[in-house]
């Protein structure tokens, strides 16, 4: 049975506009997907640009920049939580189970950027771990369990691929194509890539480009 769930909330703050999120009991990931944000809480104050992000489960108040800012927040949270409730700011993108057996192992949350060349692919493979992604800009055509399902992404969308589920995907030939994901991952993947190719081959035709806006947290 699954006993913990993965969800994307986006926040959308006008300029100056403030946001309170609360203690958390479970694991967030703030990043920033447009404009600045100033963090104020327990652990400390930080300002965060676009592109970057945070961790941490504390509450904390976010302000935005003189432009305002688009924020997505992963949770991982007990699958008993209730969702974040939609409202003027925030509303929730997607909520996907997981199950998870930490006794057997520790976990961690890892937060990366995933950019694509024109016409770029990321050819069928499969994931050491579940996570949940969203279109940051571009299209991209995401073809799951070699072609028994298939979708067309735009910007702010989002879907799930559980890990051991092949995927392709092809991004836009007329514009530059990016996303952002949260997955949960092994331990034992710090540091390492948690891609595998169904044809070793193709690792080499691969060209995406893989950057982190944010460190990893461990999950214990």
């Amino acid at each position: 049975m699954s006993n913990y769930k993965l969800r994307l909330v986006e926040d959308k703050l006008v300029a100056g506009g403030e946001i309170a999120l609360p203690a958390l009991s479970g694991h967030r990931v703030v990043y920033v997907a447009g404009g600045s944000v100033d963090l104020e809480g327990a652990e400390g104050s930080q300002s965060l640009a676009e592109n970057s992000g945070r961790f941490g489960s504390a509450a904390c108040s976010v302000r935005s920049g003189g432009e305002g800012a688009t924020l997505w927040r992963w949770e991982l949270v007990d699958r008993s939580d209730e969702d974040w409730p939609s409202d003027a700011q925030s509303s929730l993108k997607a909520s996907h189970e997981l199950e998870l057996d930490p006794p057997q192992g520790e976990y961690m949350m890892r937060c990366d950027r995933v950019d694509f060349p024109l016409g770029g692919i990321a050819y069928t493979h499969i994931h050491s771990g579940p996570g949940l992604r969203c279109l940051l800009r571009g299209e991209l055509r995401v073809i799951f369990n070699e072609g028994e399902e298939e979708a067309m992404v735009a910007p702010g969308g989002t879907w799930f691929e559980r890990g051991p589920d092949p995927i392709y995907a092809q991004a836009s030939d007329t514009e530059l194509t990016s996303f952002v994901r949260s997955m949960v991952l092994p331990r034992e993947y710090k540091g390492r890539t948690s891609i595998t190719y169904v044809k070793p081959e193709d690792a080499d035709l691969s060209l995406i480009h893989i950057s982190e806006p944010t460190r990893r947290t461990p999950i214990s």
